[in-house]
């Protein structure tokens, strides 16, 4: 069985911990000369290009209708506003600042599972999450005080992509994960293509589109690269690994996110900030492995008095 390879799972994943910030590296450099819309445009323009080949070839279920067809429409918009509102982020605040807040998004997950899916959440991960604001609230203060709303950005990111999981939990075991990020990839083409072809006659700077020179057009196939590279790096290690094996690793993406944003940018946290990354992953590293503990629990109680076991709260992509 695929779960009986757990160091494998544990490698991609640390795959992914290295891919996904050096994705958003490269988007923070392309802002700086490529419209907003065109960017979103090839980067899922990618994805569908090389995950259709994939899904053909393994003969991979696709095909959707009624309400997984909507919630896989509502997910995909929900993915274009969240990477676009990311992209956005990064071209005010250093790497390392706009992933550790987005990192509160675990912390989200945990809230709406109580408050809307009624799912059981004890004081003590209350507690944690509180503190993983508090945490966030270090990262975005000095960031707010110096480039303003901006630093808001990564928080909107979070709340989205929280929403964006939850949706993706209602069809999770009606789809095939990588045919669903092909049938998203060509739900946001087919989004984003009128949209910059109406916008032509405005004056929406981030919905202009120009003809990128050689350098831009690398950068712009590395960034869809990436970006599918990621998702499928943590599909896959949820094959080969459990969740709870899985999920304190996810935190190694903000200390990468920290290196690459000083060896490419020359940018690091100052004080306040990096003691907010240092107690977002210490908050978050404990309600994940509170939840791990909790299941362990459940797993071994008798099956008269045995619970559904919580789901992990899984971080941004």
């Amino acid at each position: 069985m695929s779960q009986d390879k757990p160091l494998l799972g544990v490698i991609l994943m640390l795959g992914f911990c290295v891919v996904a910030p050096m994705g958003d590296a490269v988007a923070k450099l392309l802002g700086q000369s490529v419209p907003l819309g065109e960017l979103l445009f090839v980067r899922f323009g990618l994805q569908a290009l090389l995950l259709i080949p994939i899904v053909w070839l393994t003969r991979r279920a696709w095909q959707m209708q009624g309400r997984v067809l909507k919630l896989t429409l509502l997910r995909t918009v929900l993915h274009i506003f969240g990477i676009g509102a990311m992209f956005t982020a990064l071209q005010y605040l250093p790497l390392a600042d706009a992933v550790a807040i987005a990192f509160v998004m675990p912390f989200l997950m945990l809230l709406l599972g109580k408050y809307v899916l009624d799912e059981e959440v004890g004081r003590r991960r209350l507690v944690a999450c509180a503190v993983g604001f508090i945490g966030t609230l270090m990262v975005v203060q000095p960031s707010f005080a110096e480039v303003g709303w901006p630093a808001l950005l990564p928080l909107i990111v979070a709340v989205n992509f929280a929403v964006f999981m939850l949706v993706t939990r209602q069809i999770a075991k009606e789809t095939d994960p990588i045919g669903l990020q092909a049938v998203s990839g060509v739900m946001a083409v087919c989004i984003m293509g009128p949209i910059l072809l109406v916008s032509q006659s405005s004056s929406i700077a981030a919905l202009q589109v120009k003809v990128p020179d050689t350098t831009e057009w690398g950068l712009l196939i590395a960034i869809g690269v990436l970006g599918t590279l990621a998702h499928l790096l943590m599909t896959w290690s949820l094959r080969y690994a459990p969740s709870a094996t899985l999920a304190p690793m996810q935190y190694l993406e903000i200390p990468v996110a920290t290196v690459i944003g000083l060896l490419v940018f020359a940018d690091f946290p100052n004080g306040l900030a990096l003691a907010g990354i240092c107690i977002t992953i210490a908050a978050g590293l404990y309600i994940v492995l509170r939840e791990r503990a909790i299941a362990r629990q459940i797993s071994q109680a008798p099956p008269r008095g045995a619970a559904e076991p919580q789901s992990e709260t899984p971080a941004p992509v």
